[in-house]
């Protein structure tokens, strides 16, 4: 028996998740589990999910799915904060930290979770009240953050009661380390291991004379003090102003450990998604080589071509075998190797592998489809009766 029986779906507010809700309900119906979705983004999309508000989907839900990047991953941890509903992250758009599974993958992905065949990752949030009452979480970050035409953040840090340091700067950040890598990285923080337990204090742009990042304990308090100092400063939550501080106003944060529960199945490491989504450069020359020397290879075992570049995965094309028949369905290079013509050579690779072969093609990829429609050379791979685009 599964575990799951009903998935909850969060979705990106732009992107066109509709393969994908498609893939989730096929897979649903088959198992016999209810697919649920926000009344505001289910109604936008003619599907067979079941619209209920957010707190009944958070109720009934053993499974939420989130169909986006991190800003969408994000959304459904605060939704789920606190609780052990585990968390999907499906990437629908660029590489990204927080997303375990690409499209092509995803239903081999819910059968696993289904099946108990997945690892748990927890993390920690932080939590605060704003000036006007009002709690809120993040999972990334809180941070004070000059207003345009005001002074800067002047903001004293304050742990276990006593102050240590005034920063003077364009914004105070205080990170989980899920958001080590995203404004606290830019503002020059550390990048820290989602398996940490703690929380990091960065300044961005700091004008005083102590500009370094602090990594607090989750049992130490922490207070920000807003100067007298200080112009007026926005505080965002996950990069989203909830309010605003003024001279005079504290805000004390708490982390809030193992706060969502986000599911791994030890395909990448947290390092692996960091060294290309940040362009870490160093000895593996992540984004290096001469494009002419990409190698594109067919990794069968996951049923994708892969184009290799300085000894970097830098572009994938899934594939999907149906009898005598092969469907080249999603083509996504890595964002630090785009703009090389590498999507090109995958494409060019596997119509030319098809070919020596003699497979007949049924190409659902857009990429794919256009790349053919330039290069009427491969139109002869293409099955029989089948044009580009069309679904078996």
């Amino acid at each position: 028996m599964g575990m799951v029986k009903v998935v909850g779906l969060v979705l990106h507010p732009r992107r066109d998740c509709g393969s994908a809700i498609d893939a989730i309900v096929r897979w649903a119906e088959s198992r016999e589990v209810t697919v649920l979705g926000l009344h505001d983004e289910i109604t936008r999309i003619d599907c067979d999910a079941v619209a209920v508000s957010a707190e009944e989907m958070v109720e009934r839900a053993g499974l939420l799915v989130s169909l986006g990047g991190d800003g969408t991953m994000l959304r459904t941890m605060r939704l789920v904060e606190g609780r052990k509903t585990p968390v999907l992250g499906v990437n629908v758009g660029r590489l990204g930290f927080l997303a375990e599974v690409d499209l092509p993958d995803l239903a081999g992905a819910l059968s696993s979770i289904d099946e108990h065949n997945f690892t748990i990752e927890s993390r920690t949030a932080v939590r605060t009240v704003l000036p006007d009452g009002r709690e809120v979480s993040a999972f990334n970050d809180i941070a004070l953050v000059r207003v345009p035409g005001d002074g800067l953040a002047h903001v004293g840090i304050n742990v276990e009661g006593s102050n240590f340091v005034r920063y003077a700067a364009d914004a105070v950040i205080v990170a989980t380390p899920t958001g080590s890598t995203a404004y606290s990285f830019s503002a020059g923080g550390p990048i820290v291991s989602p398996n940490v337990e703690g929380i990091l204090v960065s300044a961005s742009a700091a004008h005083s004379s102590f500009n370094r990042s602090l990594m607090l304990s989750p049992d130490e308090q922490l207070e920000l003090d807003v100067a007298a100092t200080s112009g007026r400063l926005a505080i965002e939550v996950d990069g989203i102003i909830q309010g605003y501080a003024g001279a005079g106003d504290q805000l004390r944060v708490i982390p809030v450990p193992a706060a969502a529960q986000v599911i791994r199945f030890g395909r990448t490491s947290f390092y692996e998604r960091a060294r290309r989504k940040l362009r870490v450069e160093g000895s593996a020359q992540v984004g290096g080589g001469d494009p002419g020397d990409a190698v594109v290879v067919d990794s069968f075992e996951q049923s994708r071509y892969e184009v290799l570049l300085g000894g970097e995965l830098a572009g994938v094309l899934h594939y999907r075998r149906h009898g005598e028949r092969v469907e080249l369905a999603h083509t996504e290079i890595d964002q630090a190797f785009e703009g090389q013509g590498l999507a090109g050579r995958l494409a060019a690779a596997a119509l030319d592998d098809a070919r020596r072969r003699s497979t007949p093609v049924l190409v659902t990829c857009p990429f794919v489809a256009g790349y053919v429609e330039r290069h009427p050379e491969f139109t002869d791979v293409l099955a029989a009766g089948v044009q580009t685009g069309e679904k078996l």
